[in-house]
């Protein structure tokens, strides 16, 4: 149904997936190599959530997040370290369905990864 409530946290995969395009203005070469699979894993768990499938979708998220960290290691070891926490922290709210933590962590990466909010137009 259309009118049906949709929880946040789903809406938060598409706001990553908008902003994956920031990453790579702010990390460069190895960000055009890296979110395109980190892009690829979004979409999945975005499809997966829309098939019913939740466990799926939280096992995409965190390997796209693990992505993410990767990419941070690549680039900064220590970053590396707090992008895992919270990638791992993101994933735990996701499975324990804490939506505000969730948005939480996925925010603080962004904003550790140097990434800027955009206005909601």
């Amino acid at each position: 149904m259309a009118d049906e409530h949709q929880p946040a946290v789903p809406i938060a995969i598409e706001q990553v997936v908008d902003r994956l395009a920031e990453l790579e203005v702010v990390l460069g070469e190895p960000a055009r190599v890296a979110l395109p699979r980190v892009r690829q894993r979004l979409i999945a768990a975005m499809a997966a959530r829309d098939r019913g499938d939740p466990l799926a979708a939280v096992e995409l998220i965190g390997q796209a997040m693990e992505g993410l960290a990767g990419l941070a290691g690549q680039l900064d070891p220590a970053e590396a370290l707090l992008m895992r926490a919270l990638a791992q922290r993101f994933r735990t709210a996701l499975v324990r369905g804490d939506e505000t933590t969730a948005k939480e962590a996925a925010a603080l990466m962004f904003d550790e990864s140097g990434a800027r909010k955009r206005p909601k137009s």
